[in-house]
């Protein structure tokens, strides 16, 4: 028997949802189960956002998680960042990034623009 599809208001809620989520993971899109699939996961998602915020990344971690994920290395970031010794100093934090770089940082590796203008902790009032 499916549950009747409502909002997610409580810790049980959730946890009824995500339970009947992971049963309906291999459901087929435009299914019926992959439909109710959607409504679900958007409803958790929506629920998680709210009571567990997830905070941003610092800049120059999501920018060396990027460069993992991608297999990059810092040579690789010259044409967003500037010369080598530029990016080292952007990488170790002794440099702040620039709104050039941001801009070329976001649009050459994914990186959302709010991520990387977030002031490091140090700098922080």
């Amino acid at each position: 028997m499916q549950m009747e599809i409502k909002p997610i208001k409580t810790p049980a809620d959730h946890t009824a949802a995500l339970s009947e989520i992971d049963g309906l993971m291999s459901a087929e899109l435009g299914t019926p189960d992959g439909d109710r699939l959607d409504v679900l996961a958007t409803l958790v998602e929506a629920y998680e956002s709210k009571h567990f915020p997830m905070e941003l990344p610092n800049p120059i971690d999501a920018i060396k998680f990027r460069m993992e994920q991608k297999g990059l290395t810092p040579k690789d970031l010259q044409p967003m960042i500037g010369r080598l010794n530029r990016v080292y100093e952007i990488l170790s934090g002794t440099r702040p990034l620039t709104l050039a770089m941001i801009w070329r940082l976001h649009e050459g590796l994914g990186i959302p623009a709010e991520c990387l203008i977030k002031q490091p902790a140090a700098l922080a009032p």
